[in-house]
């Protein structure tokens, strides 16, 4: 699970991207994080709640099953063509987070799930928010903290150096220690911060690990010898029983 969203500029990386958002929607833990989103979201029947960067269009389904008029808007054209032929009862728009389809104070709720931390300007993202949400409607932001993942590691200096490195290559990696600031400073009122820390000790997250040290090698953090003897040490715990990978996800909730 890299949990990650980033720009899908063909077909391909649309299908990885979208494989990624399900493993991630799979974890355990993420449906009950989609969960107390809604209830943050304190729902009206009938009422309009957009789902911004809505990937596949799973949170779109569960809102709209939930007896809201419930709208998916995401940029990539990829990703909403696979979001309209998985829930064809669904809506969904193409738009970015900072210029959304709506008319001022039109909506009642607004989400948005692991989007903040590819964005260049996270403020421009909480202003268009307050523009469209109609007063005394709900503000929901939930995502990782890419800079905060936990491994447990033989060499933690290394293993620092490794998320730090994966963490730089995002526009905004700490954006969900951010949330609370940029709720505050876009004039939302009641604004509530939660921390949930998901904890894995199955072998499959693994690949996350392989991710973060290709990317690390790549950016030119570390060298290939020591990623894979870092690499080959994850692959001993798991083998042993002894993997942990922690992540932590803020959930902030404000009221317009």
């Amino acid at each position: 699970m890299s949990m990650n969203r980033e720009a899908v500029p063909d077909h391909r990386d649309t299908e990885a991207l979208l494989a990624v958002l399900d493993s991630a929607d799979r974890m355990p833990g993420a449906a009950r994080l989609r969960a107390r989103s809604y209830e943050l979201l304190s729902l009206v029947p009938g009422s309009t709640v957009v789902d911004v960067g809505c990937g596949a269009g799973r949170a779109v389904a569960e809102l709209a099953e939930r007896g809201v008029h419930a709208v998916g808007v995401d940029p990539g054209p990829g990703m909403l063509a696979a979001a309209r032929q998985r829930w064809p009862q669904a809506e969904f728009r193409q738009a970015g987070a900072e210029e959304l389809p709506f008319t001022d104070a039109s909506v009642r709720g607004y989400r948005a799930d692991k989007v903040f931390h590819v964005l260049r300007e996270p403020a421009r993202a909480v202003t268009e928010a307050r523009r469209v949400l109609r007063p005394g409607g709900r503000i929901v932001l939930l995502g990782q903290d890419w800079d905060a993942i936990m491994i447990d590691s033989d060499d933690p200096a290394l293993t620092r150096t490794i998320v730090q490195a994966r963490a730089d290559l995002l526009h905004t990696p700490r954006a969900g220690r951010q949330y609370r600031g940029l709720l505050l400073a876009g004039g939302f009122e009641d604004v509530t911060v939660e921390a949930h820390t998901s904890v894995f000790t199955d072998p499959a997250m693994l690949s996350l690990l392989v991710r973060l040290a290709e990317s690390a090698c790549a950016g030119g953090a570390v060298d290939r010898e020591r990623a894979d003897e870092w690499l080959a040490e994850q692959r001993r715990r798991a083998e042993a029983g002894r993997f942990l990978v922690a992540v932590p996800f803020f959930v902030a909730s404000a009221t317009a």
